[in-house]
């Protein structure tokens, strides 16, 4: 304790890095936009399935595909976008986060294209 009677004051806060937090924000927006465009592609193919000869085609596994494709990308999204805000709120690196966020949102929405195409028959 202080002479005075109160408490010491802590130490400041390191300053923020400004190339990380802007590097930080490009890559969740990228994983943002993938993120919508792979919705969008993925509501797409879905969308002409009624072509699909049912000997060589599951709809049904077309459909499951996609969504958890998409389904588990938006989750690691969201988490990752979680995670990085916290990091940077803390003064730490947040880019590190962002990057692996659009990695294994890509990774899981590939996942996704693989299993619609074993669905299809392609």
């Amino acid at each position: 304790m202080a002479q005075n009677g109160y408490p010491p004051v802590p130490p400041p806060k390191p300053p923020a890095s400004g190339p990380d937090i802007a590097v930080s924000i490009v890559l969740l927006v990228l994983t943002a936009l993938f993120l919508v465009a792979a919705a969008f592609f993925g509501l797409f193919s879905l969308a002409f399935l009624d072509s699909c000869p049912p000997q060589s085609c599951s709809v049904e596994g077309a459909v499951t595909a996609v969504m958890f494709g998409v389904g588990a990308a938006v989750a690691v999204g969201v988490v990752g976008l979680i995670i990085t805000v916290v990091q940077l709120v803390r003064r730490r690196r947040g880019w590190p986060f962002a990057a692996l966020t659009l990695v294994l949102c890509v990774i899981a929405v590939c996942l996704g294209g693989v299993g619609y195409v074993i669905a299809v028959g392609g």
